[in-house]
């Protein structure tokens, strides 16, 4: 018969065990990402600021390799394609689904309302649907919304100081996009109480956008407004030499814009927005309820000028300008 004091021990030890065993389950684990993003995938993760992904989960203690895998899912701006590839993810069983932008939300939302999604950069998702409020998301869903939808006026502001005589502007939309609708009529409504007449232009590919900027040329457009768009992120470096190539003053929400040649861009700053998302993922992970997160709302604008690009297409950026500048790339 056991003595009093040995079934203490056991007791004990079993005790112990229990929080040692939970622990080491903890530390064997290995969480799956799913990313899913209506771009092409960068040439160089690290180069890209999707590259902020995998930086930041190290930085919290997840480490690809050891006790993390990212499935990386790109639709090569075919948006099209967006709903295989969240449903691939879920097939995966993977833990989150970090969903970059509202184009790659609302498929995720659609394939899955269990799997946690944490969306980066949806412009406002109570309007679209995507959650019953900011402050309490519900569902399976949280993340980081952009006031990108908001700012659209903003960027014909920018390009009215410094082509004060401008009387027509063009607005690049992709009408895949589900966003572009009411930016559009943002801005339309802005250029409205300052005389200005608004172009809109369609491109939903490389040849589109191609097309866009003869339209653009052959009509005499001096400025055009680029809308935040994963085809446009994507296509950045064409849309700069057609601008710059037609003499055209462009102004986008994406600062990778400006550093591969376009004009000017004012917006959110997107590996910001991402290294928040990532702090979401990491308390999902650790237990939290997507849908009792709060939706937080960027708050960095990062405004960013190219003045060789300037130089290069005859126009002069004001010094009130330039001085607001969080980069001027000379």
């Amino acid at each position: 018969m056991r003595t009093r004091r040995q079934v203490l021990i056991a007791l004990g030890a079993g005790a112990l065990a229990a929080p040692l065993a939970s622990f080491a389950q903890q530390q064997t684990k290995v969480w799956r990402i799913g990313f899913l993003s209506a771009r092409r995938r960068p040439a160089s993760l690290d180069a890209d600021y999707y590259g902020v992904l995998p930086r930041s989960m190290r930085e919290l203690g997840y480490v690809e390799g050891k006790n993390l895998v990212i499935d990386w899912r790109f639709a090569d701006g075919d948006y099209e394609r967006l709903p295989g590839l969240a449903a691939e993810l879920v097939k995966l069983k993977v833990d989150v689904i970090v969903a970059a932008g509202s184009p790659a939300t609302v498929p995720a939302q659609k394939a899955t309302t269990t799997i946690p999604i944490v969306m980066v950069t949806s412009i406002d998702p109570v309007a679209a649907g995507l959650v019953k409020s900011l402050a309490r998301p519900g569902g399976n869903l949280t993340g980081i919304s952009s006031l990108g939808g908001d700012i659209s006026p903003k960027h014909l502001e920018i390009l009215l100081t410094i082509l004060p005589r401008l009387s027509r502007v063009a607005v690049l939309v992709n009408p895949a996009n589900p966003n572009h609708a009411a930016m559009l009529k943002n801005v339309q409504t802005a250029a409205q109480k300052v005389n200005v007449s608004v172009l809109p232009l369609e491109a939903r590919t490389p040849q589109e956008i191609e097309r866009a900027f003869t339209r653009m040329a052959r009509e005499n457009i001096r400025a055009t407004i680029v809308e935040l768009d994963s085809l446009f992120i994507q296509q950045r470096r064409q849309l700069a030499e057609l601008a710059m190539k037609n003499r055209i003053s462009s102004i986008a929400t994406f600062r990778e814009y400006v550093e591969d040649g376009g004009l000017i861009s004012y917006g959110d700053n997107q590996a910001d927005a991402l290294r928040s998302a990532v702090v979401l993922v990491d308390k999902i992970l650790k237990g939290a309820r997507p849908g009792d997160l709060p939706v937080e709302q960027s708050t960095k604008f990062d405004l960013v000028i190219n003045r060789k690009t300037a130089r290069a297409i005859g126009i002069t950026i004001p010094e009130s300008v330039l001085f607001r500048a969080d980069r001027v790339i000379e």
